[in-house]
């Protein structure tokens, strides 16, 4: 398993699915289609999402972090 980065290139909106992908080795449009039926459901998927979106740092900053 990797760390949780929001990667700079394959990412969509803000790379959270992308990096939750990455990091339970899916594909990321089928976490992309995960998160889409969860919508579906009630919940705070959207506010999750912005969350995941502040707390995940870019693969630059992570980088960056490791020196």
């Amino acid at each position: 398993m990797t760390a949780l980065a929001r990667p700079t290139h394959g990412r969509m909106i803000g790379g959270v699915c992308a990096a939750l992908a990455r990091r339970f080795g899916t594909s990321a449009t089928t976490m992309r289609v995960i998160f889409l039926l969860s919508c579906l459901l009630p919940g705070p998927q959207f506010l999750l999402y912005i969350a995941l979106w502040i707390l995940f740092p870019s693969e630059e900053t992570a980088a960056n972090r490791a020196w």
